[in-house]
């Protein structure tokens, strides 16, 4: 079998400068830095100035000297986070989806985005159709408004400043009146919803799980608006508050 070639090589000898940087605690020197890797030390003096510009790694401007820059070090925390959160979230989606027998998600806030980081589909003939990965705005989506409800009026104010709200279907959101009517509305219920507002066929309740200044993302529950009634309704509403108390315990 031919083994595919790798793209772009200079990846993956900024790899190599990473994985040394990462293996101890202490700051290098340019020409050790290009021993340990085998590279010319005009090779790695390149790389290096790029991760430097992109925050991977930082120099001292004293000594010379290179080591992980806090940016990689802010994707690791994130990465960390999300494995955290899943992990500890997945048995209680799992009872969460049993109970409700719909689709339920788990999300993580990211750049103004719920950020789908896990599924679990419901069993039903028609079920909905979502991405592990995929990226819904805030203010058109459950769990996005869930979210903007433990913010500050401030932060929320920011955010409709930096992010147009823009009609994604005839039932989505679009003025900062209303939006803010939600997120207070959100913020007495514990819950918000997505009635048709990201896919007009779909109707979603979405509850945000915050432990004191820390939010951990959101939990939801979708299905198709053919299939909710007043009694399905009461049933969502009771058992996201119910499953979301109990995660936010288990993170305490």
């Amino acid at each position: 079998m031919v083994q595919k070639q790798a793209y772009g090589s200079v990846l993956l000898k900024a790899d190599d400068i990473l994985e040394f940087l990462s293996s101890d605690d202490s700051q290098h020197r340019l020409s050790e830095i290009a021993r340990h890797t085998g590279l010319t030390p005009p090779t790695a003096s390149k790389i290096l100035n790029t991760l430097l510009l992109i925050g991977y790694v930082q120099k001292d401007p004293d000594t010379k000297l290179f080591s992980l820059g806090p940016r990689l070090l802010k994707y690791a925390n994130k990465s960390l986070h999300q494995l955290s959160i899943k992990r500890i979230a997945q048995p209680f989606l799992e009872d969460l989806q049993k109970a409700t027998d719909e689709t339920v998600h788990l999300g993580i806030h990211e750049f103004g985005y719920i950020k789908y980081i896990t599924k679990i589909a419901s069993k039903k003939p028609v079920s909905l159709y979502s991405e592990i990965g995929k990226s819904i705005p805030l203010y058109c989506s459950a769990m996005g408004k869930a979210v903007l409800a433990d913010l500050e009026d401030d932060d929320i104010a920011y955010y409709i400043e930096k992010n147009e709200l823009i009609g994604k279907t005839k039932n989505t959101i679009v003025t900062p009146e209303r939006l803010f009517d939600e997120v207070n509305q959100a913020r007495t219920d514990g819950f918000a919803f997505d009635n048709g507002e990201h896919d007009l066929d779909v109707f979603c309740i979405g509850s945000s799980i915050t432990v004191g200044k820390t939010n951990y993302g959101a939990i939801s529950i979708s299905l198709p608006k053919y299939r909710l009634s007043d009694e399905v309704l009461e049933s969502l509403q009771s058992n996201i508050l119910l499953y979301r108390k109990k995660l936010i315990k288990a993170l305490s």
